[in-house]
């Protein structure tokens, strides 16, 4: 095969005539994508620079939680705040009511207590209400591992529903972080883990991750001297209830999103989901509810037809996305690119499962150059950062 040919033949591989614009002539490094790949190059004035099966339906993985970003913001706010309530029953129990608040953290539990510290000495027993999600909730392709990535949602939850511990010398366990004691209902589960170190969810159990949270805001109570006498469990809010106290989370919705991009969290990812789900059709929130949302502002505002989302994290193999759609989301998602992960010039999401490898985001160059990429490799490829470097030089 003569060079003449073979180049007229890789220059074709990357021209995909449904998509408007006029593509360049490709870069001898971009013979390295794999001609299985989805991929999607858009300058910033709107010419396609680079097309590749740009209409066909890929496994999405995490870049998904872009989608799922743009739909909260859209559902509930760029300045949205979960709330979790406070009550003092007749019979003197405190009861918490949670919304789903995915940043529960230790830090945050403890700013609780200093509050409610102030409302009461004593109590009788700590209730909690998650009833603000539906029981029974599963996330499709969640697994039951003790990985944070499979962490259970919640409405009422602690650190995400895992637990971040290390050991001494001695193999004691201890946790490894400052702001979060190693309560012995901590301590009781890790031991049936079975692992040495690490951050891990310790229970897929609703009544055990939520029993987590009680006992861990006991613990700041007891520290503040708020007395409790009796036990922790499930409760429900009743309409004699006093209301004492109400949490509005110190993090707005789009802080929320950017520690969800830092560090890929699909707990976070799904608690959203879920929350705006509840706010469109009503508690108790349910993925379908969620899906319901997501799908309708898909559909409606975004003008895709040609997509499949079971989850809202990326963790599911069931969801699929086009090139040509992930970057109609990218372009509406633009005013909030700065929530999205930094490398050089890009903004970008990556998406790792099993055999996929994925990135969507902006490229914003010093030369004023600016552009969007969509990547979909059906691939454990090893060198998808550099695919992403070799597409920079297309701008």
């Amino acid at each position: 095969m003569s060079s003449r040919f073979s180049a007229i033949i890789f220059v074709l591989a990357f021209l995909v005539t449904e998509i408007p614009g006029a593509a360049r002539t490709p870069i001898p490094c971009m013979r390295k994508i794999p001609t299985s790949a989805g991929l999607l190059v858009m300058g910033g004035g709107g010419n396609i620079l680079a097309a590749q099966h740009a209409r066909d339906r890929f496994v999405p993985a995490s870049t998904l939680k872009i989608l799922t970003a743009l739909t909260a913001l859209h559902c509930l706010g760029p300045g949205y705040r979960f709330r979790t309530e406070f009550f003092l029953t007749p019979a003197h129990d405190l009861l918490v009511k949670g919304y789903g608040d995915p940043f529960l953290i230790s830090e945050v539990w403890q700013d609780i207590a200093d509050h409610v510290a102030k409302k009461l000495h004593f109590f009788k027993n700590l209730l909690l209400d998650d009833t603000f999600f539906a029981a029974g909730i599963t996330i499709p392709g969640q697994g039951l591992s003790t990985n944070p990535y499979d962490a259970p949602p919640g409405a009422l939850c602690a650190n995400f529903n895992t637990v971040f511990f290390s050991r001494d010398a001695q193999g004691h366990i201890l946790s490894a972080e400052p702001q979060t004691p190693m309560i012995p209902f901590a301590r009781k589960k890790i031991m049936g883990l079975g692992e040495k170190s690490g951050r891990y969810t310790f229970s897929h159990d609703r009544g055990q991750a939520l029993l987590y949270a009680g006992e861990l805001f006991s613990f700041f109570l007891e520290k503040r001297g708020v007395l409790r006498k009796g036990g922790i469990g499930p409760g429900l809010r009743q309409s004699q209830d006093r209301l004492i106290y109400t949490y509005y989370s110190k993090f707005t919705l789009e802080d929320v999103i950017k520690e969800m991009f830092a560090f890929s969290n699909n707990f976070v990812a799904n608690q959203l989901l879920l929350s705006m789900g509840a706010a469109d059709y009503g508690s108790p929130a349910t993925v379908r509810k969620g899906l319901g949302t997501l799908l309708h502002y898909a559909r409606n505002n975004l003008g895709l037809k040609n997509l499949a989302i079971v989850e809202g994290s990326g963790i599911s193999r069931k969801n699929r996305i086009s090139p040509e759609d992930m970057l109609k989301v990218l372009q509406r998602f633009h005013p909030y690119r700065h929530l999205l992960p930094r490398e050089g010039p890009f903004f970008y999401k990556t998406g790792t499962l099993k055999g996929i490898r994925t990135r969507a985001g902006y490229i914003e160059k010093k030369n004023g150059k600016k552009g969007y990429i969509v990547l979909f490799l059906k691939s454990d490829h090893p060198n998808a950062d550099d695919l992403m470097r070799c597409l920079e030089r297309l701008f």
